[in-house]
């Protein structure tokens, strides 16, 4: 699925708000003001946000609307009320997955002394959160090599779809800004908080001088698969995670 960088944008306020916007102006002519929602109205809004993250970190962002409505109970016009489009649904979810990572950083950087500790700590509590089936685009960019296809990146992580002709790999990191690019602060936070777990860990001689922010966030997209059984997903995680963990370590 291809997701236009311009929708993105006029999105995010209608996200915000969930698409609650009264035109009353009182005869002032001050323009659009934002309501509050109705009791019921916001149960439903709850209900189709909490239908959204499970739907998207089970099947990716390619999952239709109806899917979410039906997740929801609720019938697809209720979703698109809220929503106008597919595009600010995914915003909506990504922006505040990518809030929830950034705080869960910050929190291992300023709670745990020892750099290791750390890194492990915020890979730990991101993948047990479910956090890195919803990572946004401008996070986790995904490349195939120009002689399969030509495309330049996918725009969506798809880690719940069937894979593409050839080897996919990440941009390299220098490419890593692109998220201030886009002009999207939370992503850019969440790149600058992680790079600080990468270089305490690799100042310190603990991660492996090759790991990058992309390696890392590649690690929490991918340690958290989506099985039916909570149980057997929870431990399906941690294993895969320790796993993982091993690899980044340095082995000097």
């Amino acid at each position: 699925m291809h997701i236009q960088d311009t929708h993105w944008a006029t999105a995010s306020a209608l996200a915000t708000s969930g698409g609650a916007v009264s035109t009353a102006t009182g005869g002032r002519g001050d323009g659009p003001r934002t309501t509050p929602l109705r009791v019921d109205a916001q149960r439903n809004l709850e209900h189709v946000l909490r239908a959204a993250r499970e739907v998207f970190g089970e099947l990716g962002y390619g999952a239709p609307m109806e899917d979410v409505a039906r997740r929801a109970r609720v019938g697809v016009g209720t979703v698109y009320r809220r929503f106008p489009s597919k595009d600010v649904l995914v915003r909506r979810i990504a922006e505040e997955e990518t809030s929830r990572l950034t705080d869960q950083a910050r929190a291992a950087l300023g709670q745990e002394d020892e750099p290791w500790s750390a890194l492990s700590r915020f890979l730990r509590t991101s993948v047990a959160s479910g956090a890195g089936r919803l990572l946004p685009p401008q996070v986790l960019r995904v490349g195939v090599p120009e002689e399969v296809g030509g495309a330049e990146e996918l725009r969506v992580p798809q880690q719940r779809t069937q894979p593409v002709a050839g080897e996919l790999r990440l941009v390299p990191e220098e490419r890593e800004p692109l998220a201030a690019d886009a002009d999207d602060a939370g992503a850019a936070a969440l790149l600058e908080v992680v790079g600080r777990l990468v270089e305490r860990a690799r100042a310190a001689g603990e991660l492996r001088p090759d790991v990058s922010v992309s390696d890392v966030l590649l690690v929490i997209a991918t340690a958290a698969p989506s099985l039916p059984d909570p149980a057997q997903q929870a431990a399906a995680s941690s294993r895969l995670l320790d796993i993982l963990l091993e690899g980044l370590r340095s082995r000097a």
